[in-house]
């Protein structure tokens, strides 16, 4: 028995270890999560609270029954939308681990819908989704910095007029350093971020303390009483109170990163309390102190620790704007690759984290229009108003798509989705509505980004049909001209060498072949042809990248491979290959002293019927700004050789 006791004892203390690494793995996790899913959310108490109060000339009022209703419907918003919609449901609806309202449009379009115009409807409302996105990205981190720096007002009034040229600073750096990454930072993101929490929390007890009657506004009756007693004031207030849910999309955008149980173990055990708290603090006060209501947040710190709050607050909110800028920078790609946008100079800062891109020109873009914003409002209470129309009918996109997918994919009756479109859409419709009163004041400018970028987005997708198929035209088949090469006069000369040839369709022969072997009878011994394919799933792994196809007998030398890609992967054809040369690849090639060929093509504006004039030159300069294809698919930049083509649009 006592030769049982080491290997038992052995055995246990291994199972130990694997459980404590598991255990510290997952708190790991939980932790970066903090750190970049709920920056937003979580630095909306700065500002939320006191646009209720101060907006349309203090028409909320600071009586016991407006600030507990107040309250209540920040409350209740926070508990029904980010609770329960998203973080109890929509995480559920993943594709392939990857979220984010372009992510549901993949998912959908995969699927078959008794009618054709279905599909796109719901394609189109998850472009204008992703449409929205930008707006928001744009709106974010003016408001988010701004509101942070404005806490020298209350600390220090007499450095007021420092607070614009400090955000403008702070906002500069922040997007030029974006091109190192999160990487390098991140690990500092998430303790961070559950300091702020901590301290949320711990100064919303304080001040319920002083003013327990607060609590009272956890009940919804409050929120009902209030909304049924003051009709259009409660209306006003409803346009503010979705401020206190910004960053809800934020949770299942980023949920790729971190998969769905970090986020909703950080939110259950952190934030949700943290915010709630801090929310019921700020009430508090302001039952307390009415002139509070200037700026409820900072006000709940004694004057000594405003000044730090004012620096902590700052990194916090950079650390919001981070996200959504890299959430911006990840839509691009996707949009990207499921055909809605010209490639993108693309480039990865992670070499472990596939989902760390840096995209320059949507970075300098964004740069732009954030100082115009902050220089155009001037304060966060002013943008403010721009803020609800983006991230409300934002909400009411998602509801719809992932009740499609309810519907479609998961095959769930129609009395669950009806129960879904009434409670979600009911409360997402009220407050889109709400925010609709601001369009004269600020809200018109998501309004216009988002209709901008849909018209960018619809533009590239139909001017790249009309290309392909012109294209295609030109190429002819690829299998007819395999099969003539042995039969052309004068012969075609086979030279010692490989040669890749990238096209588009699997089907049609490159250009740059086809010249090669028509006008300049030539062709290397070793030819591959491939064509790149992107799946509407966010990753393809190694193992299924490749489908090799024959060519037939008469392909003496010449084969054909589609390498297959995920939205959220980045092309390498280079690596591809060498995949190819481990399996059926019946031609032996050398991929180290390789020479590629592109397929460039020249496109001319002509006259023809098939776009009207000014949606041909969005497409032209569109096409004409997008990112080096060399670049692009990996390709080395001293073996790769272009042949144009003119194709008439």
């Amino acid at each position: 028995m006592n030769a049982d006791h080491p290997t038992t004892d052995r055995a246990t203390s291994a199972d130990t270890v694997s459980s404590t690494a598991h255990h510290a793995g997952r708190a790991a996790l939980t932790l970066a999560a903090l750190g970049v899913v709920f920056g937003d959310i979580g630095t909306s108490p700065l500002y939320a609270v006191q646009t209720i109060f101060t907006a349309d000339n203090h028409a909320v009022k600071t009586s016991p029954n407006e600030v507990y209703g107040v309250i209540s419907l920040v409350f209740w918003a926070i508990t029904l939308v980010v609770s329960v919609k998203y973080v109890l449901f929509i995480l559920r609806a993943d594709n392939g681990g990857e979220g984010g309202i372009m992510a549901l449009t993949a998912l959908l379009q995969k699927q078959t819908f008794r009618t054709h115009r279905a599909k796109i409807v719901l394609v189109t409302l998850g472009i204008v989704g992703a449409s929205l996105f930008y707006g928001d990205g744009i709106i974010t981190p003016a408001i988010s910095v701004l509101s942070a720096v404005e806490g020298l007002h209350v600390a220090t009034p007499s450095l007021a007029h420092l607070v614009l040229p400090i955000a403008i600073g702070v906002l500069t750096a922040l997007f030029v350093f974006q091109r190192l990454g999160t990487s390098k930072v991140g690990r500092v993101f998430g303790p961070i971020m559950a300091a702020w929490f901590v301290i949320l929390a711990a100064a919303g007890i304080h001040e319920i303390a002083a003013a327990p009657a607060i609590i009272r506004a956890l009940s919804p009756t409050y929120a009902l009483a209030f909304v049924g007693e003051h009709g259009a004031v409660a209306f006003i207030a409803l346009g503010s109170v979705v401020l206190a849910i910004t960053g809800a999309e934020a949770l299942y955008a980023d949920m790729g990163h971190f998969g769905a149980p970090p986020i909703r173990r950080a939110w259950f055990a952190l934030v949700f309390p943290a915010l709630t708290l801090n929310y019921l603090g700020q009430g508090a006060l302001v039952l307390r102190d009415h002139a509070s209501v200037e700026n409820p947040f900072y006000l709940l710190f004694p004057g000594w620790s405003r000044i730090p709050m004012v620096f902590l607050a700052t990194v916090a909110t950079v650390i919001a704007s981070q996200a959504v800028i890299s959430g911006a920078f990840s839509v691009s790609r996707q949009a990207v690759q499921l055909g809605f946008l010209p490639h993108l100079t693309i480039r990865h800062t992670s070499k472990q984290e596939a989902g760390q891109v840096y995209a320059p020109g949507i970075n300098w873009a964004l740069y732009v229009a954030v100082l115009i914003l902050v220089l155009g409002f001037e304060s966060s209470a002013a943008l403010a108003s721009a803020y609800g129309i983006a991230v409300t009918a934002t909400f009411i996109l998602n509801t719809i798509l992932f009740l499609a997918v309810v519907r479609v994919i998961w095959r769930k009756p129609i009395w669950m989705i009806v129960v879904g479109a009434v409670v979600f859409g009911t409360i997402e419709v009220s407050f889109f509505a709400a925010n609709l009163t601001k369009v004269v004041h600020g809200g018109w400018l998501p309004i216009v980004v988002a209709a901008c970028v849909v018209t960018v987005l619809l533009t590239w997708q139909k001017g790249r049909n009309i290309v392909t198929r012109s294209r295609t035209e030109k190429e002819g088949s690829l299998r007819e001209l395999v099969t003539q090469i042995d039969d052309l006069d004068p012969p075609v000369h086979r030279v010692p060498g490989t040669a890749v040839f990238l096209n588009a369709s699997p089907h049609t022969a490159p250009l740059a072949l086809r010249a090669n072997v028509e006008h300049n009878h030539t062709l290397h011994e070793a030819v591959v042809v491939v064509t790149i394919e992107f799946d509407r799933v966010p990753h393809v792994p190694d193992a299924e990248r490749l489908r090799i196809d024959d060519l037939g007998d008469r392909a003496d030398g010449i084969s054909h491979i589609t390498a297959r890609y995920g939205f959220q992967d980045q092309p390498d054809v280079p690596h591809a290959l060498r995949l190819a040369t481990d399996s059926d690849l019946e031609v032996a090639i050398d991929v180290d002293d390789a020479t590629y060929f592109l397929s460039r093509m020249t496109l001319v504006r002509t006259d023809a019927p098939t776009m009207p004039t000014w949606q041909k030159r969005l497409f032209l300069a569109a096409a004409h700004n997008a990112a080096n294809p060399v670049e692009y698919f990996g390709l080395p930049v001293d073996r790769t050789i272009s042949m144009g083509a003119q194709i008439e649009l």
